[in-house]
């Protein structure tokens, strides 16, 4: 994957959280671009709720994407933050969005994160995410 798109991707997901959230618990908005095989860029963020269980953005934008028909992806990038903080910081998909995303991808998909005051860019496979995962 080439660096310009990753960062897109990054840019992407920072928007999304920065203008489009439901985290009235938490106070911690995640961004998620998802990136299909097509080109297709699907973008979602945290939604919370007062029962048992909240909707992660990854799997906000994944379905986006499998509602639009795309069956195959590339990555995600997935940013999230304090809402009174300034800057995002290193933030990966839950236990359960680990799960789900290996339902619908190889053990090579790349997750990417970003930190804003470390400056880094930080890469994972699903495999290194979710070890040993449930799959039928």
């Amino acid at each position: 994957m080439e660096n310009n798109k990753v960062l897109e991707l990054i840019s992407e997901a920072k928007k999304i959280a920065n203008s489009n959230f439901c985290c009235k618990h938490s106070n911690f908005t995640v961004g998620a671009s998802l990136l299909g095989k097509s080109g297709k860029i699907y973008n979602g963020f945290n939604i919370e709720n007062d029962g048992i269980q909240s909707i992660c953005a990854e799997r906000t934008a994944f379905a986006k994407a499998l509602t639009e028909g795309e069956k195959e992806f590339v990555c995600i990038a997935v940013v999230g933050k304090n809402l009174n903080d300034v800057n995002f910081s290193k933030t990966l998909p839950c236990g359960y969005c680990r799960q789900f995303l290996s339902e619908y991808t190889s053990s090579d998909f790349k997750v990417y994160t970003y930190d804003d005051k470390e400056q880094k860019l930080y890469t994972y496979t699903l495999e290194e995410l979710l070890p040993n995962s449930f799959r039928l």
